[in-house]
């Protein structure tokens, strides 16, 4: 699918790569000669919980304290989002928000489509990893901020013999209603095609062994929720086990639960989300929510956004969180990813949606 790239950046490429490069380090009054006019807030739509509590302390605040521009943050869930951004780009509107924060698989799907801003001339670009760069898609419709890994989170105490080796071990009558997982599945289709017996490489073809074992779990009754609720499950004590993102794990741990995470023998999934700017902006909007994304990219934004979150950036020489060098979920070397299951993004893409309604259907089946 060929996508046509409006270059409207060009015009502003001396005062971006100038101006941009100096946002993270001046202050507001001095940042651009000729700045276009400042929005009175920016729309970022965020996770909430941990999630956005992070965003705001790494990435929003030091915005609003470096432009004076407000940061709105619109907690609408990233599937919900995603129609109203498609139609109003398609009817030639304004969209309803100016960032997303966004899986990387659901952002890629409005990057074919054409509805996102190239953002190639972000000053910070220039020193990020590989893992910020969109794998199968032509220059920066959408930039990688972090990895994460969907690990099985547990309680030790109900786990007294030691970590869960197998997702299977999940399986125990005692766990029945007291595992979480998310609504739709995602993180826990890839090591279950495996726990069913199946292999990874016939991932998207034959997927019969994931959905034998999705059943086997619908036994377990699971509670099924999206991030915040995992946090709130565990402090309450209503599961003993969880496939999440571990920093919805390591946000419940933080406030004093007794909680350990691990990669099972199957593995676990890893995957990226990513920031993007919907097309129809006004082109002042456009500059300056392309200078958020810029800051969320600088070291210092990378370093406080994702020490809330627990999870390994895209800027070199990041210092790990507290406790979290050499563990399993802060993966930074390639032998880190070798239990590490990733799935290309495209092959994602093509497939994520019916595989999302084939987990809900065997669920409320």
């Amino acid at each position: 699918m060929t996508r046509h790239h409006t270059r409207r950046g060009i015009l502003r490429a001396g005062m971006a790569t100038g101006g941009a490069a100096l946002l993270t380090t001046l202050p507001a009054a001095r940042v651009f000669a000729q700045e276009p006019a400042k929005p009175g807030e920016i729309i970022v739509r965020a996770w909430g919980g941990e999630w956005v509590d992070s965003l705001k302390r790494g990435v929003s605040d030091p915005f609003t304290e470096m432009t004076g521009i407000a940061v709105r943050h619109d907690l609408t869930e990233d599937n919900e989002i995603q129609p109203k951004v498609w139609a109003a780009v398609a009817q030639g509107r304004v969209p309803p928000i100016h960032v997303n924060w966004d899986t990387t698989t659901n952002a890629t799907k409005s990057a074919l489509r054409g509805v996102t801003e190239d953002l190639s001339d972000l000053a910070n670009l220039s020193n990020t990893t590989e893992l910020a760069q969109p794998v199968g898609l032509e220059a920066y419709p959408l930039v990688n901020t972090y990895g994460y890994v969907y690990v099985l989170a547990y309680r030790p105490e109900a786990f007294p013999d030691g970590p869960p080796q197998s997702w299977r071990d999940l399986l125990d009558p005692r766990f029945k209603g007291r595992i979480a997982l998310y609504n739709d599945g995602i993180g826990f289709h890839f090591p279950a095609q495996v726990a069913g017996g199946g292999s990874l490489d016939d991932i998207p073809g034959n997927m019969e062994a994931c959905w034998n074992f999705v059943r086997e779990m619908k036994a377990q009754n699971p509670l099924l929720g999206e991030d915040p609720d995992f946090t709130t499950w565990f402090q309450n004590g209503e599961i003993d086990a969880a496939c999440t993102i571990s920093t919805n794990a390591l946000a419940a741990r933080r406030n004093g639960l007794d909680i350990a995470w691990t990669v099972p023998t199957e593995g676990c999934k890893f995957d990226t989300d990513c920031l993007w700017i919907p097309k129809n902006l006004p082109e002042n909007e456009l500059y300056w929510a392309k200078q958020y994304i810029n800051h969320a990219l600088s070291q210092k934004g990378q370093q406080v956004w994702l020490d809330g979150l627990g999870l390994p950036g895209v800027v070199p020489g990041l210092t790990p969180p507290e406790g979290l060098a050499g563990d399993p979920s802060y993966p930074t070397k390639p032998e880190d990813f070798e239990r590490l299951i990733r799935i290309s993004s495209s092959v994602q893409v093509q497939n994520e949606s019916d595989w999302f309604a084939r987990f809900k259907e065997i669920m409320q089946g």
